[in-house]
């Protein structure tokens, strides 16, 4: 692989927003983010610049992550927050240890299979045990299961928690931890 796998730069949002509307068009998004094209789409341009400035380079709470072919084509990215102990998460759960939170994960498809989805895990993970997180985590739809198997793959497990979803009642998302060694 030449794949470039780097952090976003704060005046590179235009490529943030053009990625994640791409990845809102997959046809596993209903399955996979908790929003949609057509909600992303009308976000003004302020939203998009002040979204890749909390998650650009040199940030400590978030970091995106993305992965650059060699033409400059951008073609997977992955969000890692940092969730403080004492605070909830997004869902309401209590947060209990200093963890990292994977998120916004998307490879484009004729990219998938490559092994560019482990190398951009790699990054993120990385990043979350240099900021001193505990473990990471991530929550994936129950009927994901693709998603699933790479999860377990690269070594992420269930861990019994499920996040109901508001949105689709009946429907729930499962949390997957990956311990520090």
């Amino acid at each position: 692989m030449n794949y470039v796998i780097r952090s976003v730069r704060a005046d590179e949002w235009p490529a943030v927003k053009e990625l994640r509307l791409a990845a809102l068009r997959d046809p596993v998004a209903p399955l996979a983010f908790l929003e949609t094209y057509e909600e992303a789409v009308v976000r003004p341009d302020s939203f998009w610049e002040e979204r890749t400035a909390r998650g650009a380079e040199g940030a400590d709470e978030v970091q995106t992550i993305i992965a650059e072919a060699p033409d400059g084509r951008w073609v997977g990215t992955v969000t890692v927050l940092l969730e403080e102990p004492g605070t909830t998460d997004w869902a309401g759960f209590a947060v209990e240890r200093k963890q990292g939170h994977l998120v916004g994960v998307f490879v484009r498809p004729e990219e998938r299979g490559s092994g560019l989805t482990d190398v951009l895990f790699d990054a993120a993970v990385e990043w979350a045990w240099a900021h001193g997180a505990e473990r990471v985590r991530l929550i994936v739809h129950e009927d994901n299961g693709r998603a699933q198997r790479f999860y377990r793959k690269v070594g992420f497990e269930p861990s019994g928690v499920r996040v109901p979803l508001p949105q689709a009642p009946g429907e729930s998302e499962l949390e997957f931890v990956l311990a520090r060694d």
